[in-house]
Parts: structure tokens; C-alpha cells; sequence
């Protein structure tokens, strides 16, 4: 079909150029006529397809069962834990600190080994120092900052 409106418009454009050739207005009301029937057949196809496609849209989703979103249960449907809330003296210590805590890639805290909130998801060591650097805050479940500190108090 395409193929017939290609040569179509191709001649009207040829028979465009012969009315101003000749200067006869005959060849240019010719080519308006041809160049319709080219629209007319492109307006055709087009109704053509989708009546063809909205036919067989039914038979192909007849055939597959509609599926129910489901919601992930387990760690990734919690939340983020909340921010831990420690003493300006700990976050400072624990902003100089090399030691080892937890990140998980695209969550805002981070964490000691063995909490809970890790359990499941795939984690990422990193040193206390770098962890703040990089703009993570303590968790809120099992409070880094405050053992961190402790810990180097002793």
C-alpha cells in the first residue's frame, strides 16, 4: 500500500511540474486530485491496521492470565532504619575512625556487623571515616556511633 502512495505522490509531483512548465492550471488541479487519493489510501491503511490489530488483541491477552501486582515481602519492603541519634562528641570521634562498618548501596545509613536491618541485602565494608565522608548516617537500629565511641573510650 505504501508502495502505491509512493508512486502516487511522485507523479502528482510530476504532473505538478508539467502546469508550471506549461503554465496550464489543468496539470496542477490533477496533481491536487492525485495527491488526495494518496491521503485517502494512506488514511485507509491506517484504519486498516488497527481494525487488524484490535482484532487480535483480545485472542492474545485471552490467552494469558492476568497477573496481580505482588509487593516484595521481607528486607526489601522494610524502610530504611532511622538515623541514630548520638552525642556530638561521638560523631565526631567516630568521623576519625578507620574502623569497619557496614553500607548497603543506595540506603542512607550505616551499620555494625550482625544488625538486623542487614539481614539478606548485600553489603558493602567500608571504614566509619569514609562511611561519613561519603555522607551515610548511623542507623538507628543497632547504633554504631555509640559502640564505636565506647569502644575507643575504653
Amino acid at each position: 500500500m505504501l508502495f502505491i502512495v509512493l508512486i502516487l505522490v511522485l507523479g502528482a509531483l510530476g504532473l505538478l511540474v508539467t502546469a508550471l512548465v506549461t503554465a496550464q492550471s489543468l496539470w496542477a488541479w490533477i496533481s491536487i486530485g492525485i495527491s488526495a487519493l494518496a491521503a485517502l489510501l494512506l488514511v485507509a491503511d491506517v484504519v486498516r491496521r488497527r481494525v487488524r490489530r484490535t482484532a487480535t488483541e483480545p485472542e492474545e491477552s485471552a490467552g494469558t492470565p492476568e497477573r496481580a501486582e505482588v509487593t516484595p515481602s521481607g528486607p526489601e519492603s522494610e524502610d530504611d532504619p532511622a538515623e541514630e541519634e548520638s552525642a556530638s562528641e561521638d560523631q565526631a570521634l567516630v568521623a576519625e575512625l578507620t574502623d569497619e562498618v557496614l553500607v548497603v548501596d543506595e540506603h542512607p545509613r550505616y551499620h555494625r556487623t550482625g544488625c538486623s536491618w542487614l539481614a539478606g541485602r548485600e553489603t558493602i565494608p567500608i571504614s566509619a571515616k569514609e562511611a561519613r565522608e561519603l555522607g551515610f548516617t548511623p542507623c538507628g537500629r543497632c547504633t554504631p556511633d555509640t559502640h564505636l565511641a565506647a569502644s575507643h573510650r575504653t
